[in-house]
């Protein structure tokens, strides 16, 4: 009974795609929506089998995976260092919070011509892209959680002679691991979309590169169907990472 109580928004919400899709469907069919600018949603999915056959589609998404796991690795290794170290410096975690923030609410692709500069049209470009924004999130987030562990925690841990390694593994880093593994969650999610935006801006590299091609092609339905793949590769990302923290961390 749960379960399916549970199950209920995801079904009304497949539901609600159904009808969307049949009455676009509906909409191109009978020339009330011209073919040029959207494809029906049979063609669409008719497209991506053809994009996955013809295109290179699984050669692409594997560029753009391999571009994002670096970006994000890179963003973990820099991000989680620089947010602990925030939040132990609480000055200079109150002077660059703010920044932070508005880095992680600035849409940080406009800056790809100074990195196309920098790398060149290269997959350095993309997976800088993707690690700048990742380091943001992880590094904010990561100093907000640390930040708001309960500092009675830390008065008992100290009144039984933790030594700081031993706070920090036994206090710190489990009180503050629901808000740091959101903030990897979000991390890998704005690295990936912004590694795909990059490459279609420079028509370069996986996903992106495939969606800009089919585009200068005037391949409507392909176009679409890389965009609907697009949009289940990051469905299936973030699913992904909720099964994982819900794993790690069991409710």
């Amino acid at each position: 009974m749960l379960h399916a109580h549970r199950s209920a928004p995801a079904l009304w919400g497949l539901a609600a795609l159904a009808l969307l899709a049949a009455a676009l469907e509906a909409l191109v069919r009978f020339g009330l929506v011209p073919k040029l600018v959207v494809a029906a949603p049979t063609e669409t999915v008719v497209a991506i089998w053809r994009l996955a056959a013809e295109e290179g589609l699984l050669r692409a998404l594997g560029a753009t995976l391999l571009t994002a796991v670096a970006a994000v690795a890179a963003a973990a290794a820099a991000g989680l260092p620089a947010g602990y170290w925030l939040y132990k410096h609480p000055r200079f975690g109150l002077a660059y919070r703010n920044w932070l923030g508005a880095l992680f609410a600035a849409p940080l692709v406009l800056v790809y011509p100074v990195v196309l500069v920098l790398f060149g049209r290269t997959y350095a470009s993309t997976g800088f892209m993707g690690f700048v924004v990742g380091f943001v999130a992880i590094a904010l987030y990561t100093r907000e959680g640390f930040a708001a562990v309960s500092p009675t925690l830390v008065r008992v841990g100290r009144a039984f002679n933790l030594t700081p390694r031993q706070e920090f593994w036994k206090i710190l880093l489990p009180a503050g691991a629901p808000m740091i593994f959101t903030g990897l969650r979000l991390g890998t999610i704005y690295a990936l979309v912004n590694i795909i935006g990059v490459e279609y801006l420079i028509n370069f590299g996986g996903l992106g590169f495939l969606v800009s091609e089919t585009y200068d092609k005037f391949d409507t339905p392909g176009m679409y169907g890389a965009i609907v793949f697009v949009i289940l590769v990051s469905g299936g990302m973030l699913w992904l990472l909720k099964r994982l923290q819900t794993w790690l961390r069991p409710a």
